[in-house]
């Protein structure tokens, strides 16, 4: 076991994140709910307070909100090696997977069986997400007035989808910690000198390099499109498409969905609407967040390469955002202002957990195999602190076996 105040490898990071990316179907509440089994309760190498400032700070940027998240907490662990490392390691198994549908599905059609596994995997999904929250709820939310708040911020999230809903929420319950919580701070966990140091010298020398190499892949990808290389021009344009999606559309993985459509199905004319319906399925029956959809889209236009320059595009320009803000609220997070802010959020994000397991759970069949496997996986978690590794899999077969 893995304990606080000894440097986390980045092997430790790359084997763990790549382990949590291969099981984490869902979308992005399951991902994070597999991080928070893993990093707090397992291995013990990170508070439960930095998930949760983590999704405060990732549900306000653009991108894929679980890949920010997972950037974040790479960050506090290990710094900008450690941002990178988990970052891709997540990323790996679903981009491995999706291009792999994307072969099949260019030879075979649909597979049946896949959507099985889906619908066996949903309630599970939405098990793990309601124990992380029950979890949570018995560590953070301590007084009446966090009850309330967190409370709150699950009706509001399951009476209105949408970015705006969210960011109102953040913003109300930052207000409140702020007006309510503004006092000496009681919690003898924040006067304890930050375990991970930074060396802002090398942070920044790091985010020069990092932020030159995506200019530079971009430009020759931009400069190389020339009439006489098509595939120059088709990568150039899956690059320019998907990271300007990255950085103006807010609000996760399902909002960038119509923006997607708009763009690939009516503006390009890559694919017609069923296959880019085929394409978002493929997002959701692989673990990962469902933006992978964008991997999907890029193989079924330029093959394996344009697979590869859709990731690029879609996931890094957001990462790099998150990981120049990880470094800024960690200098910060020490302020009396700022802890007072969090205690109020904290709460709300466990209600955003709380309505994400409803969400989650509504979209399988109301039916009594989801039931059972609902409730045994619920079970498993809460009661005899199973694997969530060995939960969601033997979901899938489930669902194969029974629908």
């Amino acid at each position: 076991m893995k304990q606080e105040g000894k440097e986390i490898s980045l092997k430790y990071l790359f084997l763990t994140f790549l382990k949590i990316g291969a099981i984490s179907w869902g979308g992005f509440m399951a991902l994070i709910a597999v991080v928070q089994k893993q990093l707090v309760d397992k291995d013990k190498v990170i508070r439960e307070e930095v998930i949760l400032d983590g999704i405060s700070l990732a549900s306000v940027l653009p991108g894929a909100v679980a890949i920010n998240v997972v950037t974040y907490v790479g960050y506090q662990l290990r710094g900008f090696r450690g941002a990178i490392v988990s970052m891709i390691a997540t990323i790996i198994p679903g981009f491995l997977l999706i291009t792999g549908l994307g072969v099949i599905y260019s030879t075979y059609g649909e597979l049946p069986i896949f959507s099985k596994f889906f619908l066996g995997i949903l309630p599970a999904i939405s098990a793990v997400i309601l124990s992380v929250a029950i979890d949570m709820i018995k560590k953070q939310v301590k007084d009446l007035k966090q009850i309330l708040v967190c409370f709150l911020a699950a009706i509001c999230l399951l009476m209105v989808h949408s970015f705006w809903a969210t960011l109102g929420t953040i913003i109300a319950s930052a207000v409140f910690g702020y007006i309510f919580y503004r006092g000496p701070i009681t919690n003898p966990e924040k006067s304890k000198p930050s375990v991970f140091t930074i060396n802002y010298r090398k942070f920044f020398y790091y985010s020069c390099v990092g932020l030159f190499i995506l200019l530079v892949v971009g430009a020759l990808i931009i400069l190389l499109g020339i009439d006489e290389f098509d595939w120059y021009k088709i990568n150039r344009t899956i690059f320019l498409t998907f990271s300007g999606m990255s950085l103006t559309l807010f609000g996760g993985g399902y909002v960038i969905i119509p923006a997607m459509q708009q763009v690939i199905v009516d503006g390009f004319h890559w694919m017609g609407t069923k296959e880019f319906a085929d394409a978002i399925a493929m997002g959701q029956i692989t673990p990962g967040p469902v933006i992978l959809t964008a991997t999907f889209i890029g193989y079924r236009v330029a093959g394996f390469l344009g697979a590869c320059v859709a990731s690029v595009a879609i996931f890094i320009p957001p990462g790099m955002v998150m990981l120049l803000l990880s470094g800024f609220l960690k200098r910060i997070k020490d302020s009396r202002v700022i802890n007072a802010i969090f205690k109020g959020m904290r709460p709300a994000i466990i209600g955003m957990i709380f309505s994400a397991a409803y969400t989650v759970g509504k979209g399988a069949e109301m039916v009594w195999p989801s039931a059972v496997i609902f409730l045994v996986v619920l079970l498993l978690l809460l009661k005899f602190k199973v694997n969530v590794l060995y939960m969601i899999p033997a979901a899938g077969i489930a669902g194969i076996l029974f629908f």
